[in-house]
Order: C-alpha cells, then structure tokens, then sequence
C-alpha cells in the first residue's frame, strides 16, 4: 500500500469512423512499406528542426514504469563522426576476420555489408541510441529501470518511422561491442549503447537488395 496519490487528467483518444479507420490504417501501411535500409548517403544536410521533432515522436513511446530509459546522442560534428567510424571500423574488422560463425558472414552476404563504413561520416547525423540502467528522481536518489531493452526497442521504432514519414532515410548500425562509444560521445558507463542510427538522405542512384516481405499470414494469427 502507498498513500501516495496518484495525479491523472482526461484522455484526449478522438475516435474514428470505421471507414477513416480503414483508410488511415491502409495510408500509414502504404507509407511505411517502403522504408528501406540504405547504405549509401547523401552528405546534403538536414534541418535541426525536423530531427528534433522526430526525437520527441520517439519520446513518446511506452516504458516500464513510465521511466523512459533512453538518450539519444545525436552527432553532426565531422571530426567526430571520424572517430565514430575509426573505432566502429575496427569492431567491425575483429567480427568479419574472427568473431562471427560462418553461418553468420552467409547470411550477410546477400546484404554486402563488409567492414567498411564511409556512411558513419557521409550522413549527415548519427543518432547513437543508449539504454539507462537507472534514473534518478527529484533528488537525485538513484531508480531502478524496468523493461529497459523493450522500452529502448520501441522508441526506436517510432524513431525509424517518424524518420521515414519524415522523408529521410535511415540504417541501424550496431558494432559490437559498443562501448567505446560511450566515451566518445560522454555518456556514463552505466547507460548501454544499442545502436547508430545513420539518418539522411539516400545518395543519388542508390540500389537496395531485391528483398521479400513475410505475409500477414506468416507473422500474425487471430485467434
């Protein structure tokens, strides 16, 4: 039992009628099914503004407790982004050479992705999505984070979509290990780094692997 009382407001959910339902949700559908990964990248920049409203789109996503236990560093500065990819080139180098299975480097290949990484200085923005372990209240007394990897991992899909309505294009980046990226955009040791998110425009003539979708029927079952 707590007596601490709890504060709350009026939803503010408008319904719809079934006919807009069906059409939004066939809009929102044909919108998204063509976001694409992307590995080339247009250096061509991109308003502040338009990251940053994206940013808060992502803000919103639900969180155990409410604790909303991410950050999101967002790099523009050139030589920094350069030390982003020197230190994410060589993660990537240990994997291909020693630390991946076979089976692994097999399914990439259709992808050809290799070590090399000019996109990590190319694109205008690396958002490097973190993990906090812990918040800290009004106090500064440290909080216990819940659901931490699920939270992160909704808010990141709302992120690659606000991103792509947006009209940019984005590819999820993930060396491994990640840590070095916690020194070199000054995040503590206790916030896990899950990825760079590479966020910008397509570079002019870029091609994506001919890749298939799984039917609605393969990943969903009404019961």
């Amino acid at each position: 039992m707590t007596d601490k009382a709890i504060i709350t407001e009026p939803l503010h959910f408008r319904s719809k009628p079934t006919e807009q339902m069906q059409k939004s949700a066939r809009d929102f559908y044909e919108t998204v099914r063509t976001r694409r990964t992307v590995r080339e990248f247009s250096d061509n920049p991109v308003p502040r503004e338009v990251i940053e409203n994206c940013l808060r789109s992502a803000g919103t996503a639900p969180s155990g407790a409410n604790r909303q236990p991410w950050h999101f560093s967002v790099v523009s500065d050139p030589d920094l982004k350069r030390k982003i990819r020197v230190g994410a080139e060589a993660e990537e180098r240990e994997f291909y050479t020693s630390r991946a299975p076979q089976d692994w480097l097999d399914a990439l290949a259709p992808l050809g992705t290799d070590a090399n990484k000019p996109f990590l200085e190319t694109a205008p923005y690396l958002i490097i999505i973190f993990g906090e372990k812990f918040s800290r209240d009004q106090n500064k007394a440290k909080l216990k984070n819940y659901y931490v990897s699920e939270s992160v991992g909704i808010a990141t899909g709302v992120l690659i979509t606000a991103l792509h309505t947006a009209g940019l294009a984005t590819l999820t980046h993930t060396p491994a290990p990640m840590k070095f990226l916690n020194e070199l955009v000054g995040r503590p040791p206790s916030e896990k780094p899950y990825m760079i998110l590479v966020t910008g425009f397509p570079a002019e003539g870029s091609t994506v692997p001919v890749i298939g979708r799984k039917s609605l029927e393969d990943i969903a079952s009404f019961l």
